[in-house]
Formats: C-alpha cells, sequence, structure tokens
C-alpha cells in the first residue's frame, strides 16, 4: 500500500557545517503538490491515522529529542524554535526545529502560515523579500534584520505551533503514515521520518522516496509478507548508501550507532531506556 502525501519541499539540514545536510534543491520538484503514488512520481496527501505507533505523544516526543541529539547535539528539542544561521550550505537562512531554509521554499511556506494565522507579526515584512531569494542563498531584502526579528518571532507560541504543524505535515505526518501502510512500527516509523527530515522527498536518488524504493527491491516489509527486521535493515543501508553520496553526509553515526543500535536490540518499539551516540557524543533517555 502506498500512502499518499503532501511531497514536500527538498530539504537541508540545519545542523554545523561539518555535521551532515539533509536537503537537496527543491528545483528538482518546485514544491508542487503530487497526487500520484509514491512509485510514479511522489507522495500525496496522507490518509488520517491512529496513534498507535510514533505518533503517541510520548514515542513522538523521543523521536523529537532523537532528530534533536543529531542535528543540534542536544535533546532540548524546543530551545531550537528561536534557531537561525546560514551555515553555508547554499541554502540561505536555516533555522527553527526542524530546519526551514530561506533558500528551499519551506521557510517562505512558514512564514506565510505564521501570517495567515497573525497578520500583524515580526516576519510578515520579509514575506516578498522571502519569495525573491527562494531556490538561492541570497540575503537580499533580508538582512541586516531578519535573524534578530526570527529570534523576537520564536518567542511567540502562535510561531511555535506554525513550526510544529509545518513539521508535521511536511514530514513527520508522511513518514508515520507511509511507515503504519508499510506493516513497521514505532521504530521503522521514526526511521522513515529520520530520512525526510534529511534527504526531503523530491524525485533525486537519494530521497526518501528512493531510498524505500531500494529497500524494497532487497527485502519485503512486514505489510507484504516479509520480516520487519529484515526490511529495516535493507531501508538502512540504503540509507547509509543515499547518506555516502554527498561528503555531508559521510557520517553516518546516527544510522550506525543510533537506529542500529535500537534495531540489533530488537527494539521495534523504540521503548526506553534508550543509549545511542551521534558524532561521537552520547545521549540517554531513561
Amino acid at each position: 500500500m502506498e500512502v499518499p502525501v503532501h511531497t514536500p519541499h527538498i530539504r537541508t539540514s540545519h545542523i554545523r557545517t561539518s555535521r551532515p545536510s539533509r536537503r537537496t534543491l527543491l528545483a528538482l520538484i518546485g514544491g508542487t503538490v503530487v497526487a500520484a503514488p509514491l512509485v510514479a512520481t511522489g507522495l500525496a496527501t496522507a490518509t488520517p491515522v491512529s496513534a498507535t505507533g510514533l505518533d503517541d505523544p510520548a514515542k513522538k516526543e523521543i523521536a523529537m529529542k532523537l532528530v534533536s541529539s543529531a542535528e543540534n547535539s542536544s535533546l532540548e528539542w524546543k530551545k531550537q524554535y528561536r534557531y537561525i544561521e546560514d551555515i553555508g550550505d547554499g541554502r540561505g537562512y536555516t533555522a527553527g526545529i526542524i530546519g526551514f531554509c530561506s533558500g528551499t521554499g519551506d521557510m517562505l511556506d512558514l512564514v506565510e502560515l505564521y501570517t495567515r494565522r497573525e497578520p500583524g507579526n515580526v516576519l510578515a515584512k520579509y514575506l516578498p523579500a522571502l519569495r525573491e531569494v527562494d531556490g538561492t542563498d541570497s540575503h537580499d531584502g533580508l538582512d541586516p534584520t531578519y535573524k534578530r526579528d526570527w529570534e523576537r518571532a520564536a518567542g511567540d507560541p502562535a510561531f511555535q505551533r506554525a513550526q510544529n504543524d509545518e513539521r508535521d505535515r511536511v514530514y513527520f505526518d508522511p513518514a508515520v503514515a507511509q511507515g503504519k501502510a508499510d506493516g513497521i512500527g514505532t521504530l521503522g516509523q521514526f526511521a522513515y521520518y529520520d530520512a525526510i527530515v534529511m534527504h526531503g522527498d523530491g524525485g533525486d536518488p537519494t530521497s526518501f522516496r528512493n531510498i524505500r524504493k531500494r529497500a524494497l527491491a532487497q527485502a519485503k516489509p512486514p505489510a507484504r509478507g516479509g520480516d520487519e527486521a529484515a526490511y529495516l535493515n535493507a531501508f538502512l543501508d540504503a540509507r547509509v548508501w543515499a547518506m555516502k553520496q554527498e561528503e555531508a553526509h559521510s557520517d553516518t553515526s546516527r544510522v550506525d550507532t543510533a537506529q542500529r543500535v535500537f534495531l540489533r536490540k530488537g527494539n521495534l518499539n523504540l521503548d526506553p531506556p534508550l543509549d545511542w551516540k551521534v558524532y561521537g557524543d552520547s545521549y540517554h533517555i531513561g
């Protein structure tokens, strides 16, 4: 079963330049909504699913901490609402809890959503500039005050909700829905989510859909009668291959010393306590 999901703008990471990036350029798909099956051109709108996996609130909190350990070297993911910098990856400013980028369109989507909800917000005046710089690394019309105003906006609960909602709409919900359709549990759904966060879901060979397609060529997911652990190993193999296609992705510890650790222990439900390492740093959730 292929789950239709919104095709996101292609992402890169908000982590520092010494860490992996997570998005190829938006130009690959133009940020359009695609309604075709995943194996054709993309995921479309997701069917609502019950909270029985990674979308269980406690498990979702774990997922946010796991990603933050790789993205921000911290489990305190809620402190990242105000994060903003240009990490020199060609995508302009990268900011917020999931690395919204001025050069790839999802920052524009976020500020548009925020402005629809709060028309007088401090970032609304930058919308013309964000539209102009989309697809580039330019700061034209943003400097010198955009970073300061982003940090001011981050104190607004409405902006925090907008960041949460865009993260869920574009990345989290599609990953969970596809994972459930494939019959994989909480750990597998997290593996999907982490892959979409880093690689996006465009048409390039290293996008989530093509990582999944590569895995499907090696093993069947439970929904097709396969063994879950075998399929997840195939997916993580495909993920590591995708990461190694770019120098910025060459450190695969977020798979090797995190997700693989949980899989080897048979922790398909991602139950705490959890101990893992990313980039050599150790983390624990009790």
